[in-house]
């Protein structure tokens, strides 16, 4: 990631933070999450696609903006950093969130929530990335797809990573 000044990180982190606000809005209501499946499925193996069904309609719908900003702003990205845009948060599906909990769990920051015990909503929270990579590995899917899941909160110097972070955080 390039090197930013203080202004730009903390602009940066106030976009993040609206964005997640606008997220736990959307997830109060869970009959109100509207994502384009059939449009996603056209941009998943079969694999990706059953891992993508099972996922809560509000991640599916959050997989969706985040997948068509990405390619609005990021035009040239390639089919696995679109399918991982579209599978990034297939790791809670693992486990069902009420919507309390939801609402709860979101409002932990995610550096916090990965050194809390890792049990229950918090456990999957802090850990859905590597979860979601091993459910992916598991049906099937493009290694680089499971990869670019694995690091989407922490991409390492990945490129493609870093831009799925930077787009996941604006939705």
């Amino acid at each position: 990631m390039p090197h930013r000044s203080l202004l730009q990180r903390i602009r940066r982190k106030a976009r993040g933070y609206a964005a997640k606000l606008r997220r736990l809005l959307r997830s109060v209501r869970p009959g109100s999450a509207h994502p384009d499946d059939t449009w996603a499925r056209t941009l998943l193996t079969d694999g990706e696609g059953r891992v993508y069904a099972a996922m809560d309609p509000r991640d599916r719908e959050h997989a969706c903006r985040v997948t068509r900003s990405l390619l609005s702003g990021y035009p040239h990205a390639g089919p696995e950093l679109v399918a991982a845009a579209l599978l990034h948060d297939c790791g809670k599906s693992l486990r069902p969130y009420r919507v309390v909990e939801r609402v709860l769990v979101g409002l932990i920051p995610n550096r916090l929530a990965r050194v809390l015990p890792p049990v229950g909503a918090i456990g999957i929270r802090a850990h859905h990335p590597e979860l979601g990579a091993r459910l992916l590995a598991h049906a099937g899917a493009r290694p680089r797809v499971a990869q670019l899941v694995a690091r989407h909160h922490h991409p390492n110097g990945d490129p493609d990573a870093t831009v799925l972070h930077e787009y996941d955080d604006r939705e």
